[in-house]
């Protein structure tokens, strides 16, 4: 008989009945932090429950690392392995209001669970619980890294930084995002660039104000900044060789306060995203290029400021083919395994990436016939819960490969 869990279509035979045991626990830890939910480098509630689980089963953790984080050790008790693996999952949540009428709605005015970091927290939870239990299983150590502030400012960094990657060293390691573009079932795992590099700007345009009746009085910040716009929309459609990836948004544009006043000042400010790590420093001076030259033509002046969020996401390629064997284990069905999965999002997993070879994937969460297939960063944002325990299994195959 094909086991399944209430509600769900997806074959769930693949999956240990111990892990399938813990499912509910899963949904129960799940809830709990999504109804408490805290933004970046805030999260000591999620601290809090985490800490307290693995003091109640005796696994080995260090706490309060870059501000909330916490690093916990479990060492596997079978001959023959001194590698070590290390797990990551992100905890914070985003400045959203929950839309969503469920019992667990976020109790946090203003914040909220909308991007699956709860279920992150929740599968690497009942991951270190299962290797605690079954620490006969495998040789070698599992380091369970819980990361605060994934969604900005980062804290993947500040937590290399502090060391968790020492002390015993880090060989790989990996990390799952549950992921609504994907339906229950599938696995989206590739080798190289899985998710974009993330850069960001401000630019105010210095203009010369009057009266919009008199604009050979003035300088037009407006007209300026609009022709900002569209140039730099030149960057990809004609710097950017075809082949490669790269998108340049321009996502806020102030300006004006009356009708018939011409602005003196224009505020933008926008994203660039690309995944060839040869485009690192570009974006940077084409975008200055552009803003100078127009600014020039026109006699107006700016104030630019730009930075590098996250780089991108590259994966192992022998990282990935275990990921990839692994998930093949323990799915199938007609999609199964995603290649074709990259996205421009960022994520700071790969700081990590850039340290110790590893593999980052997605795990589908999306069941649209339960109504729970809205993007990411939406007020309704759901996932299919059935995701928590193929999380669990995926990531302890993963230990038990990479470790035996």
């Amino acid at each position: 008989m094909v086991s399944t869990f209430p509600n769900s279509s997806v074959d769930l035979s693949r999956i240990r009945l111990s892990i399938r045991s813990l499912q509910p626990q899963l949904v129960e830890w799940r809830r709990q932090l999504h109804q408490k939910p805290e933004l970046g480098f805030q999260e000591k509630l999620t601290a809090e429950l985490i800490t307290r689980q693995l003091q109640a089963w005796g696994i080995e953790h260090e706490t309060g690392i870059a501000e909330t984080g916490i690093v916990a050790i479990i060492k596997g008790e079978k001959a023959g392995s001194d590698k070590v693996l290390a797990i990551r999952a992100d905890m914070d949540a985003l400045p959203i209001q929950e839309l969503n009428e469920v019992p667990y709605k976020s109790q946090h005015d203003g914040v909220m669970h909308a991007c699956g970091h709860d279920g992150h927290t929740a599968i690497a939870l009942g991951t270190a619980y299962y290797l605690h239990q079954h620490r006969h299983d495998f040789g070698g150590t599992v380091k369970m890294i819980f990361q605060p502030a994934e969604e900005g400012p980062g804290g993947a960094k500040p937590m290399i930084t502090a060391g968790v990657l020492k002390n015993p060293d880090v060989d790989a390691i990996i990390g799952l995002h549950l992921w609504n573009n994907l339906p229950l079932g599938t696995v989206g795992v590739r080798t190289g660039a899985l998710m974009a590099s993330v850069e960001c700007f401000k630019c105010t345009i210095l203009g010369k104000g009057g009266h919009g009746a008199m604009p050979h009085q003035t300088v037009d910040s407006i007209v300026v900044a609009a022709q900002v716009v569209n140039a730099l929309q030149t960057i990809v459609a004609r710097n950017v060789n075809p082949i490669d990836s790269a998108v340049v948004t321009v996502g806020e544009f102030h300006a004006g306060t009356k009708l018939n006043v011409i602005a003196d000042t224009a505020r933008l400010s926008g994203t660039i995203r690309y995944f060839n790590p040869d485009f690192q420093g570009f974006f940077n001076q084409r975008v200055e290029q552009i803003i100078a030259g127009v600014c020039q033509s026109h006699g107006a002046n700016y104030d630019l400021n730009y930075w590098s969020l996250y780089p991108p996401v590259i994966n192992d390629a022998g990282m990935a083919e275990l990921v990839k064997s692994v998930a093949e284990e323990v799915i199938e069905t007609p999609i199964g395994i995603v290649p074709e999965c990259q996205t421009m999002g960022g994520e700071d997993m790969s700081f990590f990436l850039q340290e110790v070879p590893g593999c980052y994937f997605f795990v589908g969460s999306a069941n649209p016939a339960k109504d729970l297939a809205y993007p990411h960063h939406h007020p309704r944002f759901d996932f299919d819960e059935t995701a928590l325990a193929m999380g669990v299994e995926i990531f302890v195959r993963c230990v038990e490969k990479f470790l035996n």
